[in-house]
Protein backbone atom coordinates (compact mmCIF):
# COMPACT_ATOMS: atom_id res chain seq x y z
CA UNK A 1 0.00 0.00 0.00
CA UNK A 2 3.03 2.39 0.56
CA UNK A 3 4.18 1.64 -2.38
CA UNK A 4 1.57 2.54 -3.95
CA UNK A 5 0.91 5.77 -2.80
CA UNK A 6 4.97 6.39 -3.52
CA UNK A 7 4.36 5.77 -7.16
CA UNK A 8 1.33 7.94 -6.89
CA UNK A 9 3.26 10.90 -5.07
CA UNK A 10 5.98 10.40 -7.83
CA UNK A 11 3.68 10.40 -10.77
CA UNK A 12 1.89 13.35 -9.33
CA UNK A 13 4.96 15.47 -8.78
CA UNK A 14 5.83 14.77 -12.17
CA UNK A 15 2.98 15.28 -13.97
CA UNK A 16 3.08 18.76 -11.86
CA UNK A 17 6.80 19.48 -13.21
CA UNK A 18 6.09 18.77 -16.83
CA UNK A 19 3.23 21.29 -16.53
CA UNK A 20 5.29 23.91 -15.41
CA UNK A 21 7.92 23.00 -18.34
CA UNK A 22 4.88 23.64 -20.51
CA UNK A 23 4.08 26.66 -19.24
CA UNK A 24 7.36 28.28 -19.05
CA UNK A 25 8.35 26.77 -22.99
CA UNK A 26 5.01 28.67 -24.27
CA UNK A 27 5.82 32.05 -22.14
CA UNK A 28 9.05 31.83 -23.16
CA UNK A 29 8.20 31.40 -26.59
CA UNK A 30 5.24 34.11 -26.95
CA UNK A 31 7.61 36.63 -25.83
CA UNK A 32 10.58 35.95 -27.49
CA UNK A 33 11.21 38.42 -30.52
CA UNK A 34 10.44 36.43 -34.33
CA UNK A 35 13.56 36.48 -36.30
CA UNK A 36 12.98 37.65 -39.91
CA UNK A 37 13.41 34.66 -42.84
CA UNK A 38 16.12 35.66 -45.31
CA UNK A 39 15.08 36.82 -47.98
CA UNK A 40 17.38 34.56 -50.44
CA UNK A 41 19.65 31.94 -49.84
CA UNK A 42 23.19 32.44 -49.69
CA UNK A 43 23.44 31.34 -52.90
CA UNK A 44 21.14 34.02 -54.47
CA UNK A 45 22.42 36.76 -52.86
CA UNK A 46 25.16 38.94 -54.36
CA UNK A 47 29.01 38.15 -54.11
CA UNK A 48 31.22 41.34 -53.47
CA UNK A 49 34.33 41.01 -55.22
CA UNK A 50 37.12 43.47 -54.78
CA UNK A 51 37.91 45.31 -57.88
CA UNK A 52 41.67 44.77 -59.25
CA UNK A 53 43.30 47.99 -58.37
CA UNK A 54 46.16 46.36 -59.05
CA UNK A 55 45.70 46.69 -63.20
CA UNK A 56 45.77 50.46 -62.84
CA UNK A 57 49.54 50.76 -61.11
CA UNK A 58 50.40 48.43 -63.72
CA UNK A 59 49.07 50.47 -66.36
CA UNK A 60 51.63 53.09 -65.62
CA UNK A 61 54.23 50.12 -65.00
CA UNK A 62 54.82 51.52 -61.16
CA UNK A 63 54.98 50.10 -57.87
CA UNK A 64 52.90 51.40 -55.16
CA UNK A 65 50.08 50.30 -52.73
CA UNK A 66 46.28 51.63 -52.30
CA UNK A 67 43.62 51.03 -49.02
CA UNK A 68 40.42 52.26 -49.45
CA UNK A 69 38.07 52.29 -46.32
CA UNK A 70 34.41 51.96 -46.77
CA UNK A 71 32.89 53.68 -42.79
CA UNK A 72 29.07 52.22 -43.36
CA UNK A 73 29.88 49.12 -44.66
CA UNK A 74 33.20 48.51 -42.24
CA UNK A 75 35.00 47.50 -45.43
CA UNK A 76 38.05 47.39 -46.75
CA UNK A 77 39.33 47.31 -50.16
CA UNK A 78 43.38 47.33 -50.90
CA UNK A 79 46.19 46.58 -53.20
CA UNK A 80 49.24 45.35 -51.59
CA UNK A 81 48.42 44.55 -47.96
CA UNK A 82 51.90 44.41 -46.83
CA UNK A 83 53.01 47.80 -48.10
CA UNK A 84 50.15 49.35 -46.91
CA UNK A 85 51.14 47.95 -43.18
CA UNK A 86 54.70 49.60 -44.13
CA UNK A 87 55.59 52.78 -41.78
CA UNK A 88 57.24 55.51 -44.17
CA UNK A 89 58.11 59.69 -43.73
CA UNK A 90 54.80 60.90 -43.98
CA UNK A 91 56.33 63.72 -46.50
CA UNK A 92 53.95 66.59 -47.48
CA UNK A 93 50.88 65.01 -45.89
CA UNK A 94 52.23 65.70 -42.63
CA UNK A 95 50.89 69.29 -43.42
CA UNK A 96 47.18 68.54 -42.41
CA UNK A 97 48.68 67.79 -38.63
CA UNK A 98 51.00 70.55 -38.95
CA UNK A 99 47.95 73.26 -39.83
CA UNK A 100 46.07 72.27 -37.12
CA UNK A 101 48.93 72.29 -34.55
CA UNK A 102 49.73 75.83 -35.89
CA UNK A 103 45.90 77.06 -35.54
CA UNK A 104 45.45 75.39 -32.82
CA UNK A 105 48.50 77.13 -31.09
CA UNK A 106 48.05 80.39 -32.73
CA UNK A 107 50.63 80.78 -34.74
CA UNK A 108 48.83 81.36 -37.43
CA UNK A 109 45.73 83.13 -36.23
CA UNK A 110 43.60 81.85 -39.29
CA UNK A 111 44.10 80.08 -42.85
CA UNK A 112 44.21 83.61 -44.53
CA UNK A 113 47.06 85.35 -42.59
CA UNK A 114 50.38 85.87 -44.78
CA UNK A 115 53.98 84.98 -44.17
CA UNK A 116 56.64 86.75 -45.88
CA UNK A 117 57.81 84.79 -48.31
CA UNK A 118 62.19 84.16 -47.43
CA UNK A 119 63.28 86.12 -50.37
CA UNK A 120 65.33 82.60 -51.65
CA UNK A 121 64.46 80.79 -54.68
CA UNK A 122 63.37 77.27 -55.18
CA UNK A 123 62.84 75.20 -58.14
CA UNK A 124 59.02 75.15 -57.99
CA UNK A 125 57.84 78.28 -58.59
CA UNK A 126 54.59 78.42 -56.82
CA UNK A 127 56.27 78.57 -53.17
CA UNK A 128 58.89 81.76 -54.49
CA UNK A 129 56.11 84.49 -53.37
CA UNK A 130 54.43 85.33 -49.90
CA UNK A 131 51.69 83.42 -49.29
CA UNK A 132 48.78 82.23 -46.38
CA UNK A 133 48.15 78.47 -45.01
CA UNK A 134 45.59 77.72 -47.33
CA UNK A 135 47.87 78.76 -50.68
CA UNK A 136 50.63 77.51 -49.10
CA UNK A 137 48.70 73.82 -48.52
CA UNK A 138 47.48 73.90 -52.22
CA UNK A 139 50.55 74.77 -53.45
CA UNK A 140 52.42 72.25 -50.81
CA UNK A 141 54.52 74.77 -50.12
CA UNK A 142 57.68 73.48 -48.00
CA UNK A 143 59.23 76.32 -46.18
CA UNK A 144 55.98 77.89 -45.24
CA UNK A 145 55.41 74.66 -43.17
CA UNK A 146 58.48 74.57 -42.00
CA UNK A 147 58.53 78.29 -40.49
CA UNK A 148 54.88 77.18 -38.92
CA UNK A 149 56.82 74.31 -37.14
CA UNK A 150 59.98 76.37 -35.97
CA UNK A 151 57.33 78.67 -34.55
CA UNK A 152 54.81 75.71 -32.69
CA UNK A 153 58.32 74.73 -31.43
CA UNK A 154 59.84 71.11 -30.34
CA UNK A 155 58.03 70.72 -27.12
CA UNK A 156 54.84 71.62 -28.20
CA UNK A 157 54.50 69.45 -31.35
CA UNK A 158 56.20 66.59 -29.22
CA UNK A 159 53.25 66.91 -27.44
CA UNK A 160 50.58 66.86 -30.00
CA UNK A 161 51.98 64.27 -31.48
CA UNK A 162 52.03 62.26 -28.47
CA UNK A 163 48.56 63.25 -27.61
CA UNK A 164 47.57 62.25 -31.07
CA UNK A 165 49.26 59.12 -31.50
CA UNK A 166 50.50 60.25 -35.05
CA UNK A 167 52.76 57.29 -36.66
CA UNK A 168 55.57 56.38 -34.80
CA UNK A 169 55.30 59.69 -32.61
CA UNK A 170 59.17 60.01 -33.03
CA UNK A 171 60.53 63.36 -34.58
CA UNK A 172 63.90 63.94 -33.24
CA UNK A 173 65.40 66.28 -31.44
CA UNK A 174 64.80 70.53 -31.46
CA UNK A 175 66.96 70.24 -34.30
CA UNK A 176 64.76 68.90 -36.01
CA UNK A 177 62.16 70.27 -36.18
CA UNK A 178 61.73 71.70 -39.41
CA UNK A 179 61.80 68.66 -41.21
CA UNK A 180 61.52 65.45 -39.27
CA UNK A 181 58.32 64.46 -41.17
CA UNK A 182 60.44 65.18 -44.41
CA UNK A 183 63.66 63.19 -43.59
CA UNK A 184 62.23 60.97 -41.25
CA UNK A 185 62.50 60.00 -37.92
CA UNK A 186 58.55 60.60 -38.36
CA UNK A 187 56.86 57.59 -39.68
CA UNK A 188 53.22 56.48 -40.54
CA UNK A 189 51.49 53.72 -42.53
CA UNK A 190 48.93 54.03 -45.07
CA UNK A 191 46.92 52.16 -42.43
CA UNK A 192 47.71 54.53 -39.46
CA UNK A 193 46.86 57.09 -42.33
CA UNK A 194 43.57 56.37 -42.40
CA UNK A 195 42.96 55.87 -38.86
CA UNK A 196 44.16 59.57 -38.70
CA UNK A 197 41.49 61.04 -40.97
CA UNK A 198 38.89 59.29 -39.52
CA UNK A 199 39.16 60.51 -36.50
CA UNK A 200 40.33 63.94 -38.22
CA UNK A 201 36.63 63.45 -39.69
CA UNK A 202 34.60 62.78 -36.50
CA UNK A 203 36.45 65.68 -34.78
CA UNK A 204 37.93 63.06 -32.29
CA UNK A 205 41.34 64.97 -31.87
CA UNK A 206 42.84 67.07 -29.62
CA UNK A 207 41.95 70.18 -31.34
CA UNK A 208 38.85 72.45 -31.13
CA UNK A 209 36.58 72.42 -33.68
CA UNK A 210 37.53 75.47 -34.92
CA UNK A 211 40.90 74.40 -36.19
CA UNK A 212 39.50 71.00 -37.02
CA UNK A 213 36.64 72.70 -39.67
CA UNK A 214 39.63 75.40 -40.95
CA UNK A 215 41.42 71.97 -42.02
CA UNK A 216 38.95 70.45 -43.14
CA UNK A 217 37.69 73.34 -45.25
CA UNK A 218 41.28 73.70 -47.10
CA UNK A 219 41.66 70.26 -47.49
CA UNK A 220 38.66 70.30 -50.17
CA UNK A 221 40.47 69.72 -53.41
CA UNK A 222 37.19 68.75 -55.61
CA UNK A 223 33.50 70.20 -54.62
CA UNK A 224 30.36 69.10 -56.75
CA UNK A 225 26.72 68.76 -55.59
CA UNK A 226 27.51 65.15 -55.40
CA UNK A 227 30.44 64.62 -53.49
CA UNK A 228 33.32 66.22 -51.76
CA UNK A 229 36.65 65.33 -52.19
CA UNK A 230 39.51 66.10 -49.05
CA UNK A 231 43.34 65.33 -49.28
CA UNK A 232 46.82 65.93 -49.50
CA UNK A 233 49.82 64.60 -51.65
CA UNK A 234 53.21 63.95 -50.63
CA UNK A 235 56.63 63.77 -51.95
CA UNK A 236 59.29 61.42 -50.18
CA UNK A 237 62.66 62.78 -51.67
CA UNK A 238 65.15 60.91 -49.69
CA UNK A 239 64.90 57.41 -50.53
CA UNK A 240 65.37 55.44 -54.05
CA UNK A 241 62.75 55.33 -55.53
CA UNK A 242 61.06 58.22 -54.50
CA UNK A 243 58.10 57.89 -52.76
CA UNK A 244 54.95 59.27 -53.44
CA UNK A 245 51.32 59.72 -50.97
CA UNK A 246 47.87 60.61 -51.65
CA UNK A 247 45.49 60.88 -48.90
CA UNK A 248 42.10 61.65 -47.72
CA UNK A 249 38.67 61.26 -47.92
CA UNK A 250 35.25 61.34 -50.24
CA UNK A 251 32.18 61.91 -48.56
CA UNK A 252 29.03 60.31 -51.24
CA UNK A 253 26.12 58.86 -51.46
CA UNK A 254 25.77 59.42 -47.47
CA UNK A 255 29.06 57.36 -47.01
CA UNK A 256 32.66 58.64 -45.78
CA UNK A 257 35.64 56.67 -47.98
CA UNK A 258 38.63 57.44 -46.57
CA UNK A 259 41.86 56.71 -49.12
CA UNK A 260 45.86 56.43 -48.75
CA UNK A 261 47.89 55.42 -51.93
CA UNK A 262 51.65 54.91 -51.96
CA UNK A 263 53.30 54.82 -55.50
CA UNK A 264 57.16 54.61 -56.56
CA UNK A 265 58.19 57.70 -58.31
CA UNK A 266 61.61 58.22 -60.66
CA UNK A 267 60.96 61.94 -62.20
CA UNK A 268 58.21 64.75 -62.00
CA UNK A 269 55.76 63.40 -64.28
CA UNK A 270 55.00 60.62 -61.97
CA UNK A 271 53.44 63.05 -59.54
CA UNK A 272 49.68 62.85 -60.97
CA UNK A 273 50.23 59.42 -61.17
CA UNK A 274 49.55 58.63 -57.88
CA UNK A 275 46.09 61.19 -58.15
CA UNK A 276 45.30 59.12 -60.97
CA UNK A 277 45.33 55.68 -59.36
CA UNK A 278 43.60 56.52 -56.55
CA UNK A 279 40.65 57.97 -58.88
CA UNK A 280 40.08 55.05 -61.22
CA UNK A 281 40.28 52.85 -57.83
CA UNK A 282 37.48 55.18 -56.53
CA UNK A 283 35.15 55.03 -59.62
CA UNK A 284 36.24 50.93 -59.31
CA UNK A 285 33.76 51.17 -56.30
CA UNK A 286 31.23 53.85 -58.46
CA UNK A 287 32.27 56.69 -57.27
CA UNK A 288 33.57 60.03 -58.00
CA UNK A 289 30.35 59.47 -61.02
CA UNK A 290 27.19 61.59 -61.65
CA UNK A 291 24.50 60.51 -59.41
CA UNK A 292 21.10 60.75 -60.84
Amino acid sequence: MWQSLRRYRIQAVIFIVLGCVAVLSLTSFQTMPILAQPASTLSERPVIKAPNFGRHFQEFGREGSILIYDSKNNRIYEHNPKRNATAIAPASTFKIFNALVALETGVVPNDVAVLTWDGIHRDIDAWNHDTNLRQAFKDSTVWFYQVLARKAGYERMQQFINKVGYGNRQIGTAADIDHFWLQQPLQITPQEQIKFLQRLYQGDLPFSQRTINLVKDIMVREQTPDYTLRAKTGWLTNTKPNVGWFVGYLEQNKNVYFFATTLDMYKPEDAPVRIEITRRSLKDLGLLAHIN
